[in-house]
């Protein structure tokens, strides 16, 4: 089976059209038209419709498309099993990340590890929600959470500790609490649906009601809420230290401890040979978690 041909279909899906598949694979319009049509006829059904506005797939194409990446991968995996290790990583590299942790630390990553490896492409998709992996067609997710038993493989990054934070000027007006108790009188910044916060050890915590005028569906939302002196957050480590090092928001520590940590994890879909792209930059990722 023509590769090219495998590559303009899923290209042209992602991009959403065959002239941006082209460009992204550095062949003509028209090599990539000759290619798709090739494939088709090869399959003996249409895989895209096509238009000179839009581009979907058809039924059979929805059917295929996870086929048609499926070998991509294996080809590349086959190619990367014999090519020397010093010769580094190659190929596109798809993966997401939550917004905050992406813009903050997974993409100023990539930025070096493409340094590093300069035959590397990344699409990176920015996201709050959960995405399949294999629906989508990406080879990893860097997630900051408590997994759910699922059939992704996972690997532990490192640890992403979270303390609850404010403005100086909040804490001056509104008091410092000192104990959980005393939170029920502060205006608590709480992602939309979690209304209690875990404090303390594991096996010794104590569950704190958090409530308060505003909620978000979104970390960002209520890391801006917090510097805008709307209340007290709960926020990861990483992402205010910027903020506390310049005195923009203080560390509110409560008798009761600090909350439960949570794991950074790299998920990807299978354990059967990975692409030497996202085994690296896996490695890559975690060396710099713990520098």
């Amino acid at each position: 089976m023509d590769f090219l041909a495998l590559s303009v279909l899923t290209e042209a899906v992602g991009a959403g059209s065959l002239a941006a598949a082209a460009r992204r694979l550095h062949i003509t319009p028209m090599a990539a038209t000759r290619s798709l049509s090739g494939l088709e006829r090869e399959l003996g059904v249409r895989l895209l419709h096509r238009t000179t506005r839009s581009l979907s797939l058809t039924d059979e194409g929805q059917v295929f498309l996870a086929h048609a990446q499926a070998l991509l991968e294996e080809r590349e995996a086959a190619l990367a099993s014999v090519r020397p290790a010093e010769a580094g990583a190659t190929g596109r590299l798809r993966l997401t990340a939550s917004t905050a942790f992406g813009r903050k630390v997974v993409a100023p990553a990539l930025v070096a590890f493409m340094q590093c490896h300069p035959e590397v492409r990344v699409d990176l998709v920015l996201t709050d929600s959960v995405v399949d992996l294999v629906g989508e067609g990406l080879d990893l997710g860097i997630r900051i959470a408590r997994l759910s038993e699922s059939s992704l493989v996972a690997r532990r990054l490192g640890a992403s500790p979270r303390g609850l934070f404010a403005t100086p000027g909040y804490l001056a007006a509104a008091g410092t609490p000192m104990q959980a108790a005393d939170l029920a009188s502060h205006e608590c910044l709480a992602l939309a649906g979690a209304g209690h916060w875990a404090l303390g050890e594991a096996g010794q915590q104590a569950s704190v009601r958090a409530e308060g005028r505003f909620t978000a569906n979104t970390i960002e939302g209520l890391h801006q809420a917090c510097l805008g002196g709307l209340g007290i957050a709960m926020l990861s480590r990483w992402d205010v230290a910027d903020e506390v090092a310049r005195g923009l928001l203080a560390e509110v520590r409560l008798a009761e401890g600090e909350p439960e940590p949570l794991a950074i994890w790299a998920v990807y879909p299978t354990r059967r040979m990975v692409p030497a792209k996202v085994r690296l930059f896996i490695r890559f990722l975690a060396e710099r978690l713990e520098a």
